[in-house]
């Protein structure tokens, strides 16, 4: 019926049907978090740690852990009484919010609000509901929430389960840079830098921000480099040696490469 008053008068769905809509959200999301909680023993966890490159949530316990891919819902602050979705939040990374926009296409669709609004007056039983709907929405394993500091609650859709050794290669593919904090890896020469121009080879045509293959990593070296390598037949130990390779992170690469294109 609201189907055909909409195409007649464009009239969108009620306000009040956001409230019927947020109770089967929370009804899906008990019997999927019991089975989560259960299933991967969540509870006897004592720390947390989630990383925005990665899209890795690890959870921690004495000579135990566990990994899971998920996606940032928002965050419910105890101090102000405020829900701010992770959309709004410019401290998420895109890769990290793109699933909650889809929330706020249903928002749009259906007049609800509370899906609209980036930040607003809330309280931890409305972040429970905003969370089961996320889920609903992610098509999710569970909800993991982690308290920062006594006062801010943020919630993560739990998308799949990773296997330990998986996560570590995953993990292994990001440094801490002390300029641009957790990016990913790279490698160039002693030569390049960010004052001089040195050339710039790679191993292959990069963009920033692209997807690499398992095995790929960023590679770059200098135009002496290049000649001792040409000259060598390939990276020789002499080679290898000259160019002294160091670990940077992705972002410096892609510094050092404008200053040399």
């Amino acid at each position: 019926m609201y189907n055909l008053l909409e195409k007649i008068f464009g009239l969108q769905t009620s306000i009040l049907d956001y409230e019927t809509y947020a109770v089967k959200c929370i009804e899906k999301l008990k019997v999927s978090q019991d089975k989560f909680l259960k299933e991967f023993d969540i509870n006897s966890y004592e720390k947390w740690f989630y990383n925005q490159d990665t899209r890795l949530l690890t959870l921690k316990s004495e000579g135990k852990e566990v990994n899971f891919k998920y996606f940032n819902v928002g965050s419910f602050s105890n101090k102000s009484n405020t829900w701010k979705w992770s959309w709004d939040n410019d401290s998420v990374i895109e890769s990290n919010k793109k699933q909650t926009l889809e929330i706020k296409k249903i928002g749009l669709k259906s007049n609800y609000l509370k899906l609209i609004n980036g930040s607003f007056e809330s309280n931890e039983v409305e972040a429970w509901e905003f969370a089961a709907i996320a889920l609903k929405i992610g098509k999710g394993l569970g909800v993991y929430r982690a308290v920062a500091d006594n006062q801010l609650q943020i919630y993560f859709v739990v998308i799949e389960h990773v296997n330990n050794e998986v996560a570590q290669k995953i993990k292994d593919k990001y440094v801490d840079c002390d300029i641009h904090e957790s990016n990913r890896i790279a490698f160039v020469c002693q030569h390049l830098n960010k004052e001089t121009k040195v050339g710039f080879e790679e191993a292959f045509v990069t963009i920033e921000n692209m997807e690499l293959g398992e095995d790929d990593d960023f590679q770059a070296w200098c135009n002496e480099c290049e000649k001792i390598r040409v000259k060598e037949d390939g990276w020789s130990d002499y080679a290898i040696e000259f160019a002294d390779i160091k670990l940077i992170c992705e972002k410096c690469y892609f510094e050092m490469k404008e200053i040399n294109s």
